[in-house]
């Protein structure tokens, strides 16, 4: 179908489906809104993030524990991520597709990109650092199966095996967050977070954020596993995730909407004035 058909066809101008025109259209806005806060917004959303988070690593523990059953508990941590979107908090990991759009539609700098990335990165894991240590205060009884689960991610030696397991887990809660930027529905969007939820913890993919909660707890009930054990673990698993979420579902999504970027990317350098405005409501 040609560029003009396709005009024809739908109700925007674009040579695109309208659908995916009005979610570009939003991804951009919230990507560029994520990088325009300002360093106390950024970690404070962060932090949040790292707290609301533990809701869903509580949930699993309590139903891991019942049952020794990792899928049941993978449906159980969904509830975490449904928090975190209904109190427009988030996950690192949730911070590859829209801001990367916005910036390749210069609509933010790469500045303001590495700012809410390392930021939302050390903030998420302040926050959940915090509140393992009350879990684990709350319910001593958790305290092996903890450190089992914990252990099936310190004690993974790095590979093929462990790497496709983190590249999947960053992949999959950027899908995540791409399909609920494709709905307007907020039903819609708690489904989208359970299906992750229960993808992530379920299967047991690597996830850096939410996996160094359960070492962390582990470490706090005082498991022989110590901050270094976690480090060695987090530091490729962090670099797989990156690779996932920004390989297989940001760059995709990019060259789909290539056209788009293109347009957006004109309009800024004919007003390079025009994003501040629209971040400032004038």
């Amino acid at each position: 179908m040609s560029d003009d058909r396709r005009r024809e066809l739908g109700d925007s101008d674009e040579p695109v489906e309208d659908e995916i025109h009005e979610s570009f259209d939003a991804v951009v806005e919230e990507g560029a809104e994520r990088l325009q806060r300002t360093t106390r917004v950024v970690l404070t959303t962060g932090f949040a993030g790292g707290l609301e988070v533990g809701l869903g690593v509580m949930a699993y523990l309590a139903v891991l524990d019942a049952t020794g059953d990792h899928l049941l508990a993978g449906l159980a941590f969904g509830v975490g991520l449904v928090a975190l979107y209904l109190a427009h908090s988030e996950l690192f990991t949730e911070n590859f597709l829209l801001p990367i759009t916005a910036l390749i539609a210069r609509q933010g700098t790469v500045w303001q990109l590495l700012r809410l990335w390392v930021g939302t990165l050390v903030s998420n894991l302040a926050g959940g650092w915090l509140f393992m240590w009350i879990v684990v205060q709350a319910f001593p009884q958790w305290h092996p199966v903890l450190e089992e689960a914990a252990r099936h991610y310190v004690d993974a030696p790095f590979g093929l095996e462990t790497a496709a397991l983190a590249v999947l887990g960053g992949s999959t809660i950027t899908l995540v967050t791409r399909m609920q930027q494709g709905t307007d529905s907020d039903p819609a969007k708690i489904v989208a977070a359970m299906i992750g939820g229960f993808l992530l913890s379920g299967l047991q993919l690597f996830h850096s954020i939410l996996d160094s909660l359960l070492v962390f707890g582990a470490i706090q009930a005082g498991a022989s596993i110590s901050y270094g054990d976690w480090l060695a673990w987090f530091g490729y698993t962090l670099v797989c995730n990156v690779l996932g979420g920004v390989v297989l579902v940001t760059a995709l999504r990019l060259v789909r909407s290539a056209d788009l970027l293109q347009g957006r990317r004109r309009t800024s350098s004919a007003d390079p004035g025009r994003s501040t405005r629209e971040q400032s409501g004038s």
